[in-house]
């Protein structure tokens, strides 16, 4: 079985950097891949890849030891299943809401007798080996979003679910979801006190808590917080980026050029 490295990392009281994929194409995610991040997610939920255009990008991945992630549209069996069958060694469901919530993500992302995922792993045998069936249930990481006002009520309820491995914190569907202004980073006090509540009861409970990141200064801060999961930017946003600085410095050129030649 080919070892989940997020969970080394985590049992040696490390923190995973984690890249954002949300371009559907396996270039881009093996490019990405080649640069170092612990961890990739492919954006099922948001943005334009689908799951035809997953299994590309998670075979991209395979070309390096960057663990490949998903986070799934939803809480739903079918999409679960097979995006694990595909050979993701770790989900991120969003919108979990209730114990009730927890347990079924538990449960539809493990075998029996832990779980009621059902069996046919076929990529994931060729990803993590023969034994994939034997060891899945312990090396999968599954992951519930916590992102709504509903999840802090219930917040202990779902920390204490058998089997969850890890939360990931939405700052900008919590900070919309307490009437605050959605962003990364600089989140409003409101918002700011839940995410370092919801830390506290994840350690408490065991849980590894992960969270998204606009950039690598507030990762660095929330890792010294006790954050063991930090995504920083996205492809998008970092082709972006890149692509923005260059064209700043080459019309600011342009304009120095032509401003020395009227003289």
């Amino acid at each position: 079985m080919r070892e989940n490295r997020l969970r080394t990392l985590w049992k040696s009281g490390g923190a995973a950097v984690n890249g954002w994929l949300s371009i559907p194409n396996s270039f881009s995610a093996e490019t990405m891949a080649h640069q170092g991040w612990d961890t990739l997610t492919i954006d099922l939920q948001h943005g334009m890849i689908d799951y035809q255009a997953m299994v590309p990008m998670l075979q991209a991945i395979s070309t390096t030891n960057t663990v490949p992630v998903v986070r799934v549209p939803w809480l739903e069996p079918g999409i679960l299943m097979k995006t694990l069958d595909a050979g993701a060694y770790g989900v991120i469901c969003p919108m979990v809401n209730t114990r009730e919530d927890a347990q079924n993500l538990v449960a539809w992302t493990h075998y029996a007798p832990k779980g009621t995922r059902s069996f046919g792993p076929v990529r994931a045998v060729l990803y993590s080996g023969a034994d994939y069936p034997v060891h899945a249930n312990e090396t999968i990481v599954t992951f519930a979003m916590i992102e709504t006002a509903k999840a802090l009520d219930n917040l202990d309820e779902i920390l204490s679910v058998e089997g969850l491995d890890a939360i990931y914190i939405g700052p900008s569907d919590l900070s919309l979801a307490l009437g605050c202004t959605p962003t990364f980073d600089d989140v409003e006090p409101r918002a700011a006190e839940a995410i370092d509540h919801i830390l506290a009861r994840a350690k408490a409970h065991g849980v590894v808590a992960g969270i998204h990141n606009g950039t690598p200064e507030a990762a660095l801060k929330r890792i010294a917080k006790g954050f063991q999961f930090v995504t920083v930017s996205s492809d998008a946003r970092l082709m972006a980026a890149g692509a923005q600085q260059i064209v700043s410095k080459m019309r600011a050129a342009k304009v120095s050029d032509n401003d020395s030649g009227s003289y």
